[in-house]
């Protein structure tokens, strides 16, 4: 029974209580949470060398949630894209696997279904995708949600929910506060898995007990799918994200209160300044 939680990033300022190499927070990181969302290949395609480098930083057991590049997804909304595939594909294949899904996030403003079945039928079988998508037409047209479920299942895809309903529940209280609000979406809660690997971006406030709160229903809904045989992943995300890597691993142990058997997240490395007493 294997619950995946992590963050949006693996490095933070708030992270480094002791002086980090780059090449090596990556595998500080992995000691905390046992997977990553990976966000910086939406804005450029990393080189071999950087994945081989990511690759050799954490076990075979952790997973990378790897997220396209944003010419495919924004730029050209997934039409005329198979070399900026076979470019992505190929510089995160040292990844092997570790990456534990291809993260097809769409514009707001996307609503083209036939364009997104032709991309998933040509992504190579041996990828597993999720999607995550924003037009509101998606979560308040019955007929939209069913066509899109539709796609979807018939790839073998999962549907990834933002969860911002915490952090919309009242007005700004912070300048973090405020720009995550003027940044991400603002859509109801969705909790269906289509797959035996659902995915799951919950996004809370700078109060870490409103953050919490805000998550009960996740907990009730991620234990429903362990006992179901399946194996979610939920990323945590806050304002300013400086306590995401903790507020993870505690989401992970509410969820093995009520499921011991759980596997167990790895412990943490000592990140105190070394001393002389």
């Amino acid at each position: 029974m294997r619950l995946y939680v992590g963050c949006a990033m693996w490095t933070h300022p708030d992270w480094q209580e002791k002086p980090i190499p780059p090449a090596e927070r990556l595998r500080a990181y992995s000691s905390w949470c046992n997977a990553v969302e990976g966000n910086t290949t939406f804005y450029a395609v990393p080189q071999r060398r950087t994945v081989q480098s990511w690759a050799r930083q954490t076990d075979p057991d952790f997973r990378f949630v790897m997220k396209l590049p944003r010419t495919i997804t924004h730029d050209r909304r997934l039409t005329g894209v198979d070399a900026d595939m076979s470019a992505f594909l190929d510089a995160i294949e040292p990844l092997g696997r570790r990456l534990h899904s291809l993260w097809i996030q769409l514009p707001g403003s996307f609503t083209n279904l036939t364009a997104l079945a032709d991309l998933l039928d040509a992504i190579p079988s041996h990828h597993r995708c999720a999607v995550e998508v924003r037009h509101p037409a998606f979560f308040e047209n019955e007929r939209a949600i069913t066509q899109l479920e539709a796609v979807l299942t018939a790839a073998g895809a999962e549907w990834i929910p933002f969860d911002t309903t915490v952090l919309f529940s009242a007005p700004p209280g912070s300048a973090a506060e405020y720009e995550a609000c003027s940044k991400k979406p603002n859509n109801p809660r969705r909790t269906r898995a289509l797959t035996e690997f659902p995915i799951v971006r919950y996004h809370g406030r700078d109060d870490v007990a409103t953050t919490v709160a805000g998550w009960q229903p996740w907990i009730d809904t991620t234990v429903a799918w362990l006992r179901e045989g399946r194996s979610p992943t939920v990323f945590i995300h806050t304002p300013d994200n400086a306590a995401s890597r903790t507020l993870a691993r505690r989401f992970h142990a509410e969820v093995a209160a009520r499921l011991p058997a759980l596997e167990p997240l790895p412990t943490p490395e000592p990140t105190d300044p070394m001393t002389l007493f």
